[in-house]
């Protein structure tokens, strides 16, 4: 939902303007939207600053479910950064704040210092559905991919020149097995190289939220800063019981997301043939008592891999709060794109409480290791006092 304003501006204003246009490939509309937003921004002052008991940066941040995570273990986010203009749109709705764009273009001695640095860098390049695409365009995967593969370096040229405590890193459980490990060996290296002690594990949302999401999580704390060695270990706390998928449901959901005769009919005939070739593809029946499939960027296409049956009726496909409801987030969540733009914003975010676990257990690990550094400190000016 949008609404239109008109405005009248000086000649040497709408030159300006116009240049800036062409040269961001940005329509003038967006423009003045982003110069807006920027206004705004600078003039609200930062809240609740002496609250905070960290800092971090959210990249590649989405609709900004990371964010949440560190805000509910204290954080305070000082910056964030998000290409696609719809989760723009979502990110300031929700944070009052709209995310700096291209990543490549920013200057990593621009953005503020921080304790953490968090990133969802871009999946599509090591996902499995991502790879196979590519693979039919004739386009490359992994690093090779020039516009997605490479962003993971731009994380690292941050952590070069911003000396995080710590950063945590998401992405897809098949990132592991790229490329015959060859990826993933390369990002382990990288990060190495940058002197952090790296720790890694794949966590499964379903025991946050009915859904089976598996995802590789890189934790790293800065050896420079705490030495080497330093144990950190995931135990995350899953919620007993564990929430069932009609947990989710709303009561009653419009009739635009049941399926059409004609889809409902092809996917039906689309899975008996891929079941009589011998292999799995083909719609999800979701169980009301149980888990969901992975919830996907794609969703927005058919809603095959999850839907929800329904007496005398076409099964239906989630609707968009049912969507964010199966990431963790909350009710006063605020959608304001279209049905289109929030299934592609969800199925590319994080399950929010699992990565609220996560986060708290990075900050601790960060208390205890400068506890143990101002410790050592007092240790050592006792010892040169006598």
């Amino acid at each position: 939902m949008s609404k239109q304003i008109h405005i009248r501006l000086d000649n040497a204003v709408y030159e300006a303007l116009s240049e800036y246009s062409v040269e961001n490939n940005a329509t003038m509309q967006d423009s003045i939207s982003t110069a807006v937003i920027q206004f705004i921004n600078r003039q609200k002052p930062i809240l609740n600053q002496e609250k905070a008991s960290f800092t971090f940066i959210d990249l590649f941040a989405g609709i900004g479910g990371m964010r949440l995570a560190f805000e509910s273990a204290g954080g305070r986010c000082v910056y964030s950064n998000e290409w696609n203009k719809y989760s723009q749109q979502t990110y300031f709705a929700n944070f009052g704040e709209q995310p700096e764009g291209d990543i490549t273009k920013v200057d990593e001695n621009s953005i503020p210092d921080h304790d953490v640095l968090v990133a969802g860098f871009p999946c599509q390049p090591f996902s499995i559905a991502g790879v196979s695409k590519k693979n039919s365009l004739g386009r490359e995967t992994g690093f090779q991919d020039k516009t997605q593969g490479t962003l993971f370096f731009d994380v690292c040229r941050i952590l070069k020149a911003k000396r995080p405590k710590a950063f945590l890193l998401e992405n897809v459980k098949n990132l592991k097995s790229h490329d015959k490990g060859r990826t993933f060996k390369i990002i382990m290296e990288s990060l190495n190289e940058l002197k952090y002690d790296v720790y890694t594990a794949i966590l499964d949302g379903q025991n946050y939220v009915p859904q089976h999401r598996e995802r590789i999580l890189i934790v790293g704390f800065d050896k420079e800063r705490y030495g080497e060695s330093l144990p950190f270990s995931f135990d995350i706390n899953p919620k007993n019981p564990k929430p069932l998928m009609k947990d989710i449901l709303e009561k009653s959901a419009d009739d635009k997301y049941t399926l059409s005769d004609k889809l409902w009919l092809y996917l039906q005939n689309y899975a008996a043939k891929h079941k009589a070739a011998g292999n799995g593809f083909g719609y999800g029946m979701a169980d009301l008592n149980g888990i969901s499939r992975t919830l996907s960027a794609r969703y927005y296409k058919d809603g095959s891999e999850i839907l929800i049956e329904q007496k005398d009726k076409n099964p239906r496909r989630l609707t968009p709060r049912e969507c964010a409801r199966l990431q963790g987030f909350s009710d006063d969540f605020k959608i304001v794109v279209s049905d289109t733009q929030a299934y592609k914003q969800f199925g590319n975010s994080v399950v929010v409480p699992l990565m609220a676990d996560v986060a708290k257990l990075i900050v601790n690990r960060i208390r205890e290791l400068d506890y143990m550094i101002e410790l050592n400190e007092h240790e050592r000016m006792a010892c040169d006092g006598r």
